[in-house]
């Protein structure tokens, strides 16, 4: 039977068991069998599934089964409404060498800022810039999309949480925090309940 793990992972910490540096090992005894369902960069912060579930890793990280994806940004400067639409209409960034122009997203500014615990370390304190946090939901993840998009729009990222998938949220979770689902709550908070009653038809 599949294993599901949902974590927050933290700031600094690899996606990845084994290595120099911090790891997932060091979150968890998790099972031998499970692997990350796509990955989190170092500096990145958040929603991590963890699973054996090869089927739900495919449906997830293949291009053509678009699912939303929750990111909240905390950016440079103040971002005007004609930059945040250009986020919504999709922007220009460099994947592996080549220019690329995003699909349409979903941005806003957070207001109230978002519930999240303390990074450590914190982000650099500077009096003289302000900073803006927004939420910016995706389709699809190219590598360091998030920072690349900000970037492109004159704001960049200073600190990355990824919120949600789908359904799926870490709300109320500790950093570093890992809890254990099972299939149908996994399935059902990422919107896949008709795709794996479609699985099961197969076997």
């Amino acid at each position: 039977m599949a294993r599901y793990f949902i974590i927050y992972k933290p700031f600094g910490v690899l996606c990845q068991f084994s290595g120099e540096g911090q790891t997932l090992a060091s979150l968890f005894d998790f099972p031998k069998e499970v692997y990350p369902v796509g990955r989190l960069d170092k500096d990145s912060e958040g929603l991590l599934i963890i699973t054996d579930d090869k089927s739900l890793n495919h449906h997830l990280l293949n291009p053509r089964f678009g699912h939303q994806r929750t990111y909240y940004a905390q950016v440079e400067g103040i971002p005007e409404p004609a930059s945040l639409k250009g986020l919504m209409q999709g922007v220009m960034i460099n994947v592996e060498g080549r220019d690329y122009k995003t699909k349409p997203a979903i941005a806003k500014t957070l207001d109230p800022l978002p519930s999240l615990p303390d990074r450590d370390p914190p982000i650099r304190y500077r009096a003289s810039i302000p900073d803006t946090w927004i939420s910016l939901t995706l389709i699809e993840g190219k590598n360091r999309q998030v920072r690349k998009m900000t970037a492109a729009i004159g704001h960049p990222t200073l600190r990355l949480v990824r919120w949600s998938m789908e359904k799926l949220t870490i709300a109320n979770f500790k950093v570093g925090e890992v809890q254990e689902l099972d299939e149908q709550t996994i399935y059902h908070k990422l919107g896949l309940t008709d795709f794996k009653k479609t699985e099961g038809n197969r076997k």
